[in-house]
């Protein structure tokens, strides 16, 4: 499995923090690539603007001020500093947004603004319905959509977002819930 791995079905090597001893991944999951394909396109923009776009727009506004050298420099490091923290954050904030079915759970593990973490968990005896949607030219073109996961009582209903091959997902899960009312995980 390849560190960008979108998704993975049986992944040997991968453990989680509150994995048991006895429980097997079944699916690994992360939103589909082609989602990031916005925040590069902007940070493609954003490297090039004061280069190429900032020089041509006061050109073209006639922009005559003249401001020292040093100011040149300090505003386009802090220009080229945000713009690594934004790619940076948007790239980690992909990364490590993950889903894993196992043989006994499904698992949503969400981070917010890189130091805030939400675990979700519901097992798969309590979960009562499973749909998906897929809605879309780019959906329909890459085949990503969103899972939403109907659990009973208290556990919380688990969203999988735009997440590759959705249908495939849902067969997998229904077909462990199935295994699992039958007695024979």
């Amino acid at each position: 499995m390849s560190p960008l791995t979108a998704f993975a079905v049986n992944p040997t090597s991968l453990r989680f923090e509150t994995q048991e001893d006895t429980e097997k991944v079944i699916l690994f999951l992360r939103q589909h690539f082609i989602v990031n394909v916005p925040w590069i396109l902007g940070t493609i923009l954003l490297v090039i603007a004061p280069t190429v776009i900032f020089p041509r727009l006061f050109h073209a506004l006639s922009l005559n001020m003249a401001f020292p050298t040093s100011y040149y420099v300090v505003g386009t490091m802090f220009w080229y500093l945000a713009t690594f923290g934004f790619a940076l954050a948007s790239f980690i904030g992909w990364f490590f947004n993950i889903y894993i079915v196992t043989n006994e759970r499904i698992v949503d593990i969400d981070f917010f603004y890189l130091l805030y973490k939400k675990f979700s968990e519901a097992e798969l005896t309590k979960i009562q319905d499973i749909n998906y949607t897929s809605g879309g030219l780019l959906a329909a073109v890459f085949n990503f959509g969103n899972v939403v996961v109907e659990t009973a009582g208290e556990a919380p209903n688990i969203d999988f977002e735009l997440i590759p091959f959705p249908e495939k997902v849902v067969e997998t899960i229904r077909e462990l819930t199935e295994r699992g009312e039958g007695g024979s995980v």
